[in-house]
């Protein structure tokens, strides 16, 4: 097979309006794909590094709840492509064109732009969400749609069954054929060769446009209809059509695979304090599927004051990870991760913590198990995540006890 001319000929739809509610107040502002992760990074840059590190060049990304940040970082950050080979990373907002109304789903967000998937001539049509963390290459499963002649082929990948109520789930006959498809069901199916787990939906679609253009017309039409890919389109086209699944291949390389929808405070927590254990699950250091974003012009992290005689400052940082522009001056960072242009001032201690970019903790402040959002000045003295009954008169607390900082939050308006 010429894999090379598949891939050219695969459009490919990111979508990426999603508004992240869970993701509150860190979504406030912005759509969930485009909220920091792991320092550097924007939660959509794994889903867009997938795509290059796949050979897939033809993509839009379908922005609409708050996409001025993301779309200046596809803009700034993704704009290496060139448009003269017909290359591109670029994004698609709501044309408003077939009706008066914004996305009603993810299936409604494809059909609006069907004149686009129209225009651009292409044999098939691969639809991810913006908003996962994993490592995969998309030809993989271009291969095993094309060799099996299918429809539709849907990624998937094996969860534990008390965790599945969560996803889609599928049955599965021979050479992964899909059976049936249940959504978030009560009691998920069990599969046949692995108890206690089942066969989840990723959310990773790749159609045949014709197939797709048809699917997404009849869908369109039904009143009764949510006008979601895993609700709607796939059961419906379960019978009607040829639709495979994918198993997931990791290219993360480790002993778990490893793909997370960090759509939670928690577990949007926890995926990133997982980057500074010293065997991380999922591995940033990895030449071999590099994740790509915006570079930031900025100059080393580093700290300064190590105990100089007379003066009782000291920089201490510990398993913790620093990006560039980071300066730690005589105040200590500990299994936490700082973002662009972070500064930590003397004597000021920070515990477990997230912060994003800008962010600076005063001298003497001390800040533990918390998230704090862009450009915001913790006064000095400040304290965070130490008073629990505090910090819930000001700020968002996730159940399992995580404070939320707003972005430019004014500490002032709540002494």
């Amino acid at each position: 097979m010429a894999i090379h001319y598949e891939l050219q000929q695969t459009l490919t739809l990111i979508l990426a309006g999603g508004q992240g509610e869970r993701l509150m107040p860190l979504t406030a502002e912005r759509a969930k794909p485009a909220v920091s992760f792991g320092g550097i990074y924007r939660i959509i840059d794994f889903t867009l590094s997938n795509c290059i590190n796949s050979g897939l060049r033809h993509v839009y990304v379908l922005t609409q709840y708050r996409s001025r940040s993301l779309e200046d970082h596809l803009r700034l950050g993704w704009n290496f492509l060139p448009r003269r080979l017909a290359q591109f990373i670029a994004p698609l907002p709501p044309q408003r064109a077939t009706r008066e109304t914004w996305y009603g789903g993810t299936a409604d967000a494809v059909h609006q732009n069907l004149e686009t998937i129209e225009a651009e001539g292409k044999k098939r049509v691969l639809i991810l969400s913006g908003d996962h963390i994993y490592k995969m290459d998309y030809g993989r499963m271009i291969v095993d749609h094309v060799e099996r002649k299918a429809d539709a082929t849907i990624g998937a990948i094996p969860v534990r069954r008390d965790e599945a109520r969560r996803f889609g789930v599928f049955d599965i006959g021979p050479d992964d054929a899909v059976r049936g498809f249940a959504e978030k069901a009560k009691q998920p199916r069990e599969m046949a060769d692995r108890p206690g787990w089942s066969l989840a939906s990723m959310g990773i679609y790749l159609f045949e446009t014709a197939v797709l253009k048809k699917l997404l017309i009849e869908d369109a039409r039904r009143a009764d209809s949510s006008h979601d890919f895993g609700k709607d389109v796939i059961p419906r086209a379960i019978g009607e059509h040829k639709v495979a699944v994918h198993r997931f291949i990791d290219e993360n390389q480790k002993a778990e695979p490893y793909w997370r929808d960090i759509g939670t405070i928690d577990s949007f927590y926890a995926a990133n304090l997982d980057l500074i254990s010293v065997e991380p699950q999922f591995n940033l250091y990895d030449h071999h599927w590099p994740i790509f974003t915006m570079q930031h012009n900025e100059p080393p992290a580093k700290t300064v004051f190590a105990d100089p005689p007379g003066t009782g400052k000291r920089s201490e940082v510990l398993d913790s990870v620093l990006s560039p522009g980071v300066v730690v001056s005589g105040g200590r960072v500990e299994r936490s991760l700082l973002s662009y242009r972070c500064r930590v001032e003397e004597h000021a201690v920070v515990e477990d913590s997230i912060l994003h970019a800008g962010v600076l903790v005063g001298p003497g402040a001390r800040v533990r198990r918390a998230i704090i959002d862009k450009w915001t000045r913790v006064p000095p003295g400040e304290t965070i995540g130490i008073d629990a009954d505090r910090d819930r008169r000001r700020f968002t607390v996730s159940p399992g006890g995580i404070v939320v900082v707003p972005m430019r939050y004014d500490f002032s308006a709540s002494a």
